[in-house]
């Protein structure tokens, strides 16, 4: 019988175990694939506070796992299957866990384009994170694939680093607000390709081009590019919790200001939980006050 199981090592995840380790709680963290998480799929990143010019993303998980494991914190290699919220414990590939309390750091994945040649090149010049990853275009010819207000956001961002900017939107619209819309068309660097979608990236070791198809006419063309940057939205990892707890439309976990969620001794921080920012920053502090919050939890209940 743990304290607290928290489940997903990503920079969520690792905080509440660094935290939760300081705390002196008997914690285990579990963990069905690497630590880390999904911001391990950028080679660096450059607006993580106290690291000027940006550091490793391995380096910096690297350091999180050092201190959690300092802590004498338990860190297991496992994937849930389950999740039982009242009697908070956990199934998993190798057995049952057992905790008073549970915090969910599972994270989402970027919806993807779904075609040839996208998982060859993530890393590689097809990214899902222009904060990430820009620096690394400068000068560069992207592309940007989306219609809403992240496209659109991003879309300033990467004009201020890239050469040129292309969105590719599969409607005659954007979505985004008129505001950004306005922005957008008044910056000489963004051009817009609507009415369609791409069907293939292509390359040799990184981006080359890629394949657009006008869904009107279906005339296909190929664009010489260096980069290219997906926003058609996240998947949270949240499948277990479906009729357990309170998710939105989309899946996220649905959590107080506390993380709390809807169900009594378990705590949601991170990409898996509804927020307006997705950024390691944020997951980090989601984690901080999701450990102690739980830890109030159990001292209300010893």
């Amino acid at each position: 019988m743990y304290d607290l199981i928290i489940v997903g090592a990503g920079p969520a995840g690792l905080t509440a175990a660094l935290y939760a380790g300081r705390f002196r709680l008997n914690t285990l963290l579990l963990e069905g694939m690497s630590l880390g998480g999904r911001i391990l799929m950028s080679e660096s990143i450059e607006n993580f506070p106290g690291f000027p010019g940006g550091v490793s993303t391995h380096e910096l998980i690297k350091r999180m796992e050092e201190q959690v494991r300092g802590l004498e914190v338990k860190i297991e290699l496992d994937q849930m299957l389950d999740l039982d919220c009242a009697e908070k414990s956990i199934k998993s590939s190798s057995g049952n866990y057992s905790s008073k309390a549970i915090i969910i750091a599972t994270g989402a994945r970027p919806k993807k384009l779904g075609v040839l040649g996208e998982d060859k090149f993530t890393g590689r010049g097809v990214s899902y994170c222009a904060t990430c990853d820009g620096p690394l275009f400068k000068e560069k010819n992207v592309l940007v694939i989306g219609g809403g207000d992240t496209v659109a956001e991003e879309a300033l961002y990467l004009s201020r680093i890239a050469k040129s900017v292309n969105i590719i939107h599969r409607r005659s619209q954007l979505r985004a607000s008129q505001i950004l819309q306005e922005r957008m068309k008044a910056n000489n660097k963004i051009n817009f390709i609507l009415d369609s979608v791409v069907t293939e990236i292509s390359g040799s070791t990184k981006v080359e081009s890629v394949k657009i198809k006008n869904v009107n006419t279906s005339i296909e063309q190929d664009i010489a590019c260096d980069g290219v940057f997906v926003y058609i939205g996240y998947q949270p990892d949240t499948e277990f919790a479906k009729d357990k707890l309170k998710l939105d439309e989309s899946g996220f976990i649905i959590t107080e200001d506390n993380m709390a969620a809807s169900c009594e001794g378990i705590f949601a921080c991170g990409d898996c939980r509804k927020k307006t920012l997705y950024q390691v920053i944020t997951a980090c502090a989601d984690g901080a006050v999701a450990a102690d919050s739980a830890f109030k939890y159990l001292e209300r209940n010893r």
